[in-house]
């Protein structure tokens, strides 16, 4: 969202608080749990005034008068951020649990770990919001981004699962199912799913438009925010700023009628921060602010992220916007309300299952051990082992460092003792930098040589003198900095700016560094691909890590000693150079985008990244024809010395279809432990609904009957088993 001020968050989420004398002690018919859920919200919009009903349009769930305990937003894309970089909440003195960034999470290939992750912060938003003293934050969440990364110099590439439907709608479905928790009443938080959609391009965001036709909308940049609510049972969104082929997405008519209509999203839509502004100064969509306040009331987003009173009293006064316009774009908020347990009596409030933490539980999750090595184990299982081959001279691969037959170890670079927070970061209670994680694996007998930068050769000189170095470099993602369009580096990117390079200045340190010592490592800490060419070739190991995990150094050093075997996937095609990219604004991805329609040579595959063991697959076995589902079962062998996990993945092509498909397309995958020497039969089913497409015919997702041509292997780009089946 745009840089505004927090919203003043009215969260008293507790049993200590103080209903209005009008509502103490009273039953309200919206209290009654023996209606319907939209009778409970119809008897309540029968009982709010008119003004009430205009302050619902903000991100205020709460109704003084009737008792109603007031709630409002908090970012939480990978942990809840309040009192982070960018002071959400107004503080910065409110730890919670800071998991590596959601390029991070995607690159994890596992959607238990990220449900879990996202239970984790949905207890400590519970833990802040209903606290006795000092409540902090709203459980409405604006997690997770289901925006999908078609272009990695996308600024907010950092905040995505990557640039692949499939595997975002899965990932998406699992954080959505983490937050809201699995109660069959009552959600732990809300889910509110950013941004509504296409929005993948920083500059000029607020006036521009993605142009597109229907099946990309259908098949691609919609489907994460489709099965966000359909399968994972969100009910709330948040409105792009920009346009989707002409029409900004504030006011856009599909909001209603096909996410309403269609998916049944009955729950709030809100707008991005400043956005009605933005429609009449940006997108010069209207002449006056009251007029585009009516557009979004009418298209059915129910709650402003802007100064939006004014001109809604002035749209009703004017007689171009009605009461029962209003009830139906704030109804949705009032579902959230109710599921969020809001709507009940303060009798049955109590008796809720997640109103006691904070209360009656006040243990602090942040402060756990269990909660801090799954945040450490999270970390590690996010790292992409890139490459592995032995140094000059020798013949094991660098990777993984044996810490008893190392006397010294350099730790170079500007990011080898920083952890940065970006924009939507919490404070954890504790950071663990690189050099911190390798000073923890290596112990006190091992000389830890530390250097920045290579300031009159110092990094020059520690490398020479060091059994193996580890070269610490990557972007900044300046979420601390109150600049908001500022990012001085051309490769860097954040939210508001786009990247305007691939290449990374530095890794000229790293030429050093190898120059000074061939056993040198590479880790890359960054919040999208670069086109790091030159390190490719030349050094002989290279390890992805994203920003911003408290235990960003323990994590990785997992990895760098094997005490974690990396089994972390790219979610992104890098590519070699930015001229392999079509311009950004083309969003048509058949143009060359991803890796279904690229058509060059990639330096690292979508689903790329090694282990430290081999893995052998045999015996693929399916049924030759299927009509829903079919069982697609191989063998997965670890041939190699160590424990390990593989993300087996499942793409499918179709030989014979009449319409334009993908040249390979993703369809299933799972990350599979499998012990050293061991083998595991591994099934992974292939659903019908996987293989349609949108028919604009038929205004319908259709499949074709004919072959299917199935391929499993490691990468979008490494095939190891190839069959066939026959879908009728």
């Amino acid at each position: 969202m745009k840089h505004i001020k927090p919203f003043t968050f009215f969260v008293f989420f507790t049993f200590c608080l103080v209903f209005s004398i009008e509502s103490q002690g009273q039953d309200h018919p919206f209290h009654n749990r023996d209606l319907s859920d939209e009778q409970r919200i119809d008897a309540l919009l029968d009982m709010l005034t008119i003004e009430e009903k205009i302050n619902l349009l903000s991100t205020n769930l709460g109704v003084p008068r009737l008792g109603i305990r007031n709630t409002g937003h908090s970012e939480g894309l990978h942990g809840m951020a309040l009192g982070g970089p960018a002071h959400w909440g107004g503080r910065q003195d409110q730890p919670t649990t800071t998991f590596p960034q959601a390029y991070g999470l995607g690159s994890t290939w596992d959607t238990a770990l990220v449900r879990k992750v996202a239970a984790i912060e949905a207890h400590e938003i519970r833990y802040y919001t209903q606290r006795p003293e000092n409540p902090r934050g709203g459980m409405v969440m604006r997690a997770p981004n289901a925006d999908l990364a078609r272009d990695p110099r996308w600024g907010r590439t950092e905040e995505s699962y990557g640039e692949d439907a499939y595997l975002a709608s899965r990932l998406t479905v699992a954080f959505v199912k983490g937050l809201q928790g699995d109660h069959p009443e009552y959600w732990k938080s809300a889910s509110l799913m950013k941004h509504f959609m296409a929005n993948s391009n920083e500059d000029g965001r607020d006036s521009t438009s993605s142009d597109f036709d229907e099946r990309l909308f259908r098949e691609y940049y919609s489907y994460p925010f489709f099965k966000g609510i359909t399968e994972g049972g969100s009910r709330a969104f948040m409105a792009s700023y920009n346009a989707w082929n002409g029409i900004p997405m504030t006011i856009h008519p599909i909001l209603e009628s096909i996410t309403r209509r269609e998916w049944g999203n009955n729950g709030i839509i809100c707008t991005d921060g400043g956005a009605l502004r933005l429609l009449i100064t940006a997108h010069k969509a209207f002449p006056t602010l009251w007029e585009g306040a009516a557009a979004v009331v009418k298209a059915t987003v129910g709650q402003f992220l802007d100064d939006y009173l004014l001109a809604i009293n002035q749209a009703i006064t004017y007689g171009i916007l009605t009461e029962e316009e209003i009830d139906r774009a704030i109804r949705g908020n009032l579902y959230v309300a109710l599921k969020l347990g809001l709507l009940d009596s303060p009798q049955d409030y109590e008796k809720q299952p997640y109103t006691g933490i904070g209360v009656t539980d006040t243990q602090k999750s942040w402060e756990q051990q269990e909660i801090k090595d799954f945040a450490r184990l999270v970390t590690a299982k996010s790292a992409v082992l890139l490459k592995n081959k032995p140094a000059s001279g020798e013949k094991a691969p660098l990777l993984p460092l044996d810490a008893g037959k190392i006397r010294s170890i350099a730790v170079i670079g500007p990011r080898a003792n920083e952890v940065i927070y970006d924009w939507y970061s919490g404070t954890p209670a504790y950071a663990v930098t690189i050099l911190d994680g390798i000073h923890n694996a290596v112990g006190p007998d091992v000389e830890v040589f530390y250097e920045p930068s290579n300031t009159m050769d110092k990094a020059v000189i520690a490398a020479s003198k060091a059994d193996v170095a580890v070269v610490c470099i990557g972007n900044h993602p300046y979420g601390t900095d109150a600049r908001w369009f500022y990012s001085p580096v051309p490769s860097d990117g954040r939210e508001a700016v786009d990247r305007k390079a691939l290449t990374l200045e530095q890794e000229d340190l790293a030429k050093l560094v190898l120059q000074a010592n061939p056993r040198t490592v590479l880790a890359l800490v960054s919040s999208f691909p670069f086109a790091i060419n030159w390190s490719d070739e030349h050094i002989p190991s290279i390890v992805h890590i994203t920003n911003n995990s408290q235990e960003l150094g323990n994590g990785l050093a997992d990895i760098l000693f094997g005490k974690v075997n990396p089994a972390g996937r790219t979610t992104q095609t890098w590519v070699r150079d930015i001229t392999d990219l079509p311009p950004i604004m083309d969003y048509n991805i058949r143009n060359g985008r991803t890796y279904m329609y690229f058509k060059g040579d990639p330096l690292y595959p979508f689903g790329y990244g090694l282990s430290y063991t081999d893995f052998e697959y045999s015996s693929l076995k399916v049924e030759k024809a299927f009509r829903d589902s079919v069982n697609v079962e191989f063998v997965l062998k670890n041939t190699g010395k160590l424990d390990g996990e593989e993300v087996v993945q499942l793409y499918v092509e179709y030989p014979a279809s009449k319409v334009e498909r993908p040249g390979r397309q993703l369809v299933g995958f799972a990350r599979v432990f499998v012990p050293a020497g061991s083998s595991k039969k591994v099934s992974l089913c292939l659903k019908a609904e996987n293989l349609a497409y949108w028919n604009t015919d038929k205004d319908a997702f259709v499949t074709e009957e004919g072959p299917v041509n199935l391929l499993v292997g490691s990468s979008s780009a490494d095939i190891k088993l190839k069959g066939s089946t026959r879908l009728f």
